[in-house]
């Protein structure tokens, strides 16, 4: 991302392409400013939450060790419940919207169909719609089924937000995908499916990828409309740390947050070194 900026900025003549480059940096200071506020705190050394810390130790990284390996009593749930919660919760998400967003990718591009510019708008909509509305809607909704639902409701609600990043990615890898190869392939005698699963999907490698490992993230992270569903019994990473600083703020929280961002950066990382900036839609 960063070489793409500056390859822009490039492009923008002498004091213009300047402003730019400092706005930019400022941009991009502020959004990490968070972060880095964040990985400073959990280096502090102090019993307080004073920043700058006035000395720095490991203390609150052999505490957050000390809670996922010897669970205190009073914690209603351990991290490494929470952890493997999040993680069967990210992986069904991620493989339930692919499997939608695939098929759906090749029927916008491919197909023409009454009503497609609402279906166009509708794969949209999680984006901008507030996720404490959602997050509310959809308890009522599961809490008015005649049967009980625990982790299923939360793989429902986390496909329904990573749907629409798994379909843009797909759907722009389709774009660059012409006719032709599927005409080629039928007239080497494969059945329009086969040509669709031997031929298009595998040119779909690249948007496909980048979907799922989107999903993942979205899924892993995933606050908002997870807080109105969760149980006592099945929470996840986000919640348990949450639930961490209801009544006091644990400095421990600062560790796992950290590790939490070191996981994303990794798969971000893996997603442009496996598909490229070209092959990312956000």
């Amino acid at each position: 991302m960063s070489t793409l900026i500056k390859k822009r900025l490039s492009l923008l003549p002498g004091d213009t392409g300047k402003f730019a480059g400092i706005l930019s940096g400022v941009i991009l200071f502020l959004a990490v400013l968070p972060i880095l506020t964040m990985i400073v705190m959990s280096f502090s050394g102090s019993s307080n939450l004073d920043f700058p810390p006035s000395s720095y130790s490991l203390q609150w990284y052999k505490a957050a060790w000390h809670t996922f390996a010897s669970p205190d009593a009073s914690d209603v749930l351990s991290l490494g419940k929470a952890m493997t919660t999040s993680l069967m919760v990210s992986c069904m998400a991620m493989i339930f919207a692919t499997l939608v967003a695939v098929p759906a990718a090749y029927a916008l591009t491919r197909l023409e169909f009454r009503g497609k510019a609402v279906a166009l708008q509708l794969m949209s909509l999680p984006l901008v719609f507030p996720m404490v509305v959602l997050g509310l809607a959809l308890l009522l909704v599961f809490d008015s089924l005649p049967f009980q639902m625990t982790i299923s409701r939360l793989v429902i609600a986390h496909v329904i937000l990573a749907l629409p990043f798994v379909v843009k990615n797909c759907t722009a890898a389709m774009l660059s995908i012409g006719t032709e190869v599927e005409e080629a392939a039928q007239m080497l005698g494969a059945s329009p499916l086969r040509a669709i699963v031997d031929v298009v999907v595998p040119l779909m490698k690249s948007g496909i990828l980048a979907g799922m490992l989107l999903a993942f993230i979205v899924s892993f992270n995933e606050f908002t409309v997870t807080y109105f569903l969760y149980t006592i019994d099945v929470m996840t990473v986000p919640i348990w740390m949450f639930s961490r600083t209801v009544s006091s703020l644990d400095p421990t929280v600062f560790s796992f947050a950290v590790l939490i961002v070191l996981i994303d950066f990794v798969l971000i990382w893996a997603l442009e070194k496996l598909v490229g900036e070209g092959g990312v839609s956000f």
